[in-house]
C-alpha cells in the first residue's frame, strides 16, 4: 500500500520535473482514498524507472567513482590554512558534502577532526587528507584536500601539509580580519611557492565587513583580493565558486610518471593489527600493490601489502601515480622504520636521491613526564614512541628524579602542544602521569670556556664553575584592536619584555613587537594576553637566539637536605617571590613530624625565604600533677635532647601530592 501511495505522488508531477531538482517544492497532493493498489501504465512505469536511475548513487558507488583514474593534468592538491577559529574545519566539511565525498546522512560537524580531544576543544590538532571528485564543464577532476591546524603550536603540521600541495585556500574571518597565525601561515605557503586563493568566510554574520577585510589583506599581506571569494561555510554560500577556483587557479602536479618512484611521507600512525600506516604523496613514478619498496633514510625493505587513497576513510587501490596522495600498509612493526619526511622508492629501481623532507622541529618548551606507577615506565616509553610517529614535533629522552623515579624529559613546540600530548597519553594509552613545570633550554658559559646546554635545573654546573647563563629570546608579534594596547604593553613590561616597535596596520588595529625571554612566555602569557584583550588579540612568535641574563638556581631545602626535583632556574628579581610561594605551599602540604622542620628557599648558601613546620609534641608534663619545678625542667630537657637527636638522623618524606601541588604552583608563579 505504501508503495502505491509513493508511486501515485510521483505520477502527478508535471512532465520533465524531477522530485530531486533543487529549488523545486513538491506540490501538495492529497493521499488517495482508494484502498486497492493502483496499476501503473507503461509510461508511468518508465517514468518511475527514470527517477530511480537519477537518484544519488550509494556510498559504495561514489567510492568507486573517486577511485577512477584521471589524467595528471586534472589532479589538484591543495590545503586550507587559517588562524584558529576562522572556520576552516567547517569549510572542509562543506567541500566534502558538496562533492558527495561524504553522504549527508553520515555528515557531522568537524568531520575530519576524528579525535575526541579535537571535538571537545573545537580545534584541529592533526592534519587530515581527503580525496574528492569534482566535475566541471563535463570534465572530472581529482581534488586532494589536506586540512591543517590553525594554532601556532601545530605550525609543524602545517609545514608538512604545504610540502604535499601546489595550492592553498587562505581562509580569513570576514568579521575578525587578519590575525597573527594568518600571517605566519601565508609566509609558510609563499616559501613553498604555492598558489594562494583568498577566501573571506562568515559573510553571513551581522558584524562581517568583507570589503574592509579584503583591503586589509591587500595592505598587510600584499595579495590581490579583487577576486577574493566571499563565502559562508556554515550556510553553504560560495562553495561552488571555491571548487571552481581550485580547478582553474591551482596548478596540476608535474608529469614525472616515467621517473623512478619517489614518494614523500607526510604523516603516519601505528595500528595494532597492521603496524605502521604511512600517508604519502607520490612525487615521481608510480607504486603498485605488491611492489617491493625501500625507505631511503634507513635502507629498510618491505612489500606494499596494501595501498589506497584517503577519501576520507581508507579505500584500497591497485596503483597510485605521480601527483596522487594515498596510504601504505607494509607490515612495518618498528616505529623507527617509517619516519615522517622519509622517501619511499622501489627496491629494484631506486631513485638516485631522496626528497628534501622537512626541517627538524625545534622544541620550545621542556617538561618531565613521569608515570604515577613505577611499573608503567616501559608502557610510557612505548606510548611515546608510537605518539612520536604520529606527531613528529615531539622529542623525548630518558630522565630520572630522586622524587619521582624514572621518566622522560620531553620537548614540545608550546604549552598547548604539551597539554595535548599529556591528554593523548592518558586517554589513548591509559597512563597516569605526573608532569613537571615547563622549562626552557639554557646555555651555560663555564669558566673553562666550555658551553653547556641545560634543560633541567639539576644539570646546572655549580656557581663557581660557571661564568654566565644565557636564555633563549623570542620575537613576539602581537596583533590587537587599539583599545587594548595599554593592558598588553603592561603585560609585556611585567614579563621582562623589550619593546621594539608599534605599527597601525589599519585604523583600528595595531601590531606590537617585543623581544621577550622564552621562559616568561611558556607560563600563562597567552592566557593573560587573551584575558587582557577580551579574546581579540593574537600572537605569533619565533626564537631569535640567546642572550645573557642575571639568572640563578633556586634550591629548596627541607630539613637541610636539598630536593632537586623542586629546583628551578629563575631571574634574580623574581627569586624572592617564587621562593616565598614555594615554601608557604610546602608548609601546608608536608605532614608534621616529631621534630621541627625548616623549609628554605636558597640561592647557593644564601637563604632568601624560609618557613618552619612545628613539631608534634608529646605532653611529658601530664604525669606531673605536683612537685618541684626542677623535675619538670628535667623532663623537658630530656625531651629536647631526644628531638635534637631525631632531627639529626630523621628524614622527611615529601608526599607525592606535595610534589604535584608544588609543580602546579610553579606553573602559576614562574
Amino acid at each position: 500500500m505504501a508503495t502505491a501511495t509513493a508511486v501515485s505522488r510521483l505520477a502527478v508531477l508535471a512532465p520533465g520535473t524531477s522530485p530531486l531538482a533543487p529549488g523545486r517544492r513538491r506540490p501538495a497532493v492529497p493521499f488517495p482514498t482508494v484502498s486497492r493498489p493502483r496499476v501503473l501504465s507503461a509510461a508511468s512505469r518508465g517514468r518511475v524507472l527514470c527517477l530511480a536511475a537519477s537518484a544519488p548513487a550509494s556510498s559504495t558507488d561514489a567510492g568507486q567513482d573517486r577511485l577512477q583514474k584521471v589524467p595528471i593534468t586534472n589532479i589538484r592538491n591543495f590545503c586550507i590554512i587559517a588562524h584558529i577559529d576562522h572556520g576552516k574545519s567547517t569549510l572542509a566539511d562543506k567541500l566534502l558534502e558538496m562533492t558527495g565525498t561524504v553522504q549527508k546522512r553520515d555528515m557531522k560537524q568537524q568531520f575530519l577532526d576524528n579525535m575526541d580531544l579535537e571535538r571537545e576543544r573545537g580545534i584541529t590538532i592533526k592534519l587530515q587528507a581527503a580525496r574528492m571528485r569534482y566535475v566541471m564543464n563535463n570534465e572530472p577532476y581529482c581534488l586532494n584536500l589536506i586540512d591543517t591546524p590553525g594554532h601556532v603550536d601545530f605550525s609543524y603540521e602545517v609545514s608538512r601539509s604545504l610540502a604535499a600541495c601546489e595550492g592553498a585556500l587562505l581562509v580569513v574571518d570576514a568579521s575578525q580580519g587578519v590575525e597573527a597565525q594568518t600571517l605566519a601561515n601565508v609566509y609558510l605557503a609563499l616559501e613553498s611557492n604555492l598558489e594562494i586563493i583568498p577566501v573571506l568566510n562568515k559573510i553571513d554574520l551581522p558584524g562581517a565587513e568583507p570589503d574592509r577585510i579584503a583591503q586589509e589583506i591587500e595592505e598587510i599581506i600584499g595579495l590581490d583580493c579583487s577576486n577574493a571569494i566571499r563565502c559562508s561555510a556554515k550556510e553553504g554560500i560560495g562553495i561552488t565558486e571555491i571548487l571552481d577556483a581550485i580547478v582553474t587557479k591551482v596548478p596540476p602536479p608535474q608529469d614525472t610518471l616515467k621517473n623512478p618512484l619517489r614518494a614523500l611521507i607526510f604523516d603516519s600512525y601505528y595500528d595494532a593489527y597492521r603496524g605502521v600506516i604511512v600517508y604519502f604523496r607520490v612525487i615521481d613514478g608510480s607504486i603498485k600493490k605488491g611492489d617491493k619498496i625501500c625507505f631511503m633514510a634507513n635502507k629498510k625493505e618491505y612489500v606494499a601489502d596494501e595501498i589506497g587513497v584517503l577519501s576520507p576513510n581508507q579505500m584500497e587501490a591497485d596503483e597510485l601515480h605521480a601527483g596522487e596522495v594515498g596510504y601504505l600498509s607494509a607490515s612495518v612493526r618498528s616505529v623507527a622504520d617509517a619516519r615522517v619526511g622519509d622517501t619511499i622508492t622501489h627496491f629494484a629501481k631506486r631513485a638516485e636521491s631522496a626528497l628534501p623532507g622537512y626541517s627538524e622541529a625545534t622544541p620550545m618548551v621542556f617538561c618531565g613526564l613521569f608515570p604515577l606507577e613505577a611499573d608503567q615506565f616501559e608502557e610510557l616509553r612505548e606510548a611515546l614512541g608510537k605518539l612520536q610517529l604520529n606527531d613528529a614535533a615531539l622529542k623525548f629522552e630518558p630522565e630520572s628524579s630522586s622524587a619521582m623515579g624514572f621518566g622522560f624529559r620531553c620537548g614540545f613546540l608550546g604549552l598547548l602542544h604539551m597539554e595535548i600530548v599529556q591528554e593523548r597519553l592518558e586517554r589513548e594509552y591509559n597512563l597516569n602521569l605526573i608532569i613537571t613545570a615547563p622549562s626552557v633550554v639554557y646555555r651555560v658559559n663555564c669558566a673553562n670556556n666550555e658551553t653547556v646546554e641545560c634543560s633541567n635545573p639539576s644539570l646546572l654546573p655549580e656557581a663557581g664553575k660557571r661564568r654566565s647563563i644565557e636564555e633563549p629570546y623570542v620575537k613576539i608579534e602581537l596583533l590587537t584592536p587599539k583599545d587594548y594596547i595599554g593592558p598588553i604593553m603592561e603585560l609585556g613590561q611585567e614579563r621582562r619584555g623589550e619593546f621594539k616597535e608599534m605599527n597601525y596596520i589599519t585604523e583600528n588595529r595595531a601590531k606590537l613587537i617585543y623581544m621577550l625571554p622564552l621562559a616568561e612566555m611558556v607560563g600563562d602569557f597567552f592566557d593573560q594576553l587573551k584575558s587582557r584583550s577580551k579574546g581579540y588579540a593574537s600572537m605569533e612568535y619565533a626564537v631569535v637566539g640567546y642572550r645573557e641574563s642575571d639568572l640563578v638556581k633556586l634550591d629548596i631545602q627541607i630539613n637541610g637536605e636539598p630536593v632537586e626535583a623542586l629546583s628551578t632556574i629563575v631571574h634574580r628579581e623574581k627569586a624572592y617571590t617564587v621562593g616565598r610561594a614555594l615554601t608557604q605551599k610546602l608548609k601546608e602540604l608536608i605532614p608534621r613530624q616529631m621534630f621541627k622542620i625548616p623549609i628554605q628557599a636558597c640561592i647557593g648558601a644564601k637563604v632568601i625565604a624560609s618557613e618552619a613546620l612545628s613539631a608534634i609534641r608529646k605532653d611529658v608534663l601530664s604525669k606531673c600533677y605536683g612537685g618541684d619545678i626542677s623535675r619538670k625542667k628535667k623532663l623537658l630537657k630530656k625531651q629536647a635532647e631526644g628531638k635534637k637527636r631525631m632531627k639529626a638522623i630523621g628524614r622527611v618524606e615529601v608526599p607525592q601530592e606535595a610534589f604535584m601541588a608544588v609543580l602546579k604552583l610553579e606553573k602559576e608563579v614562574l
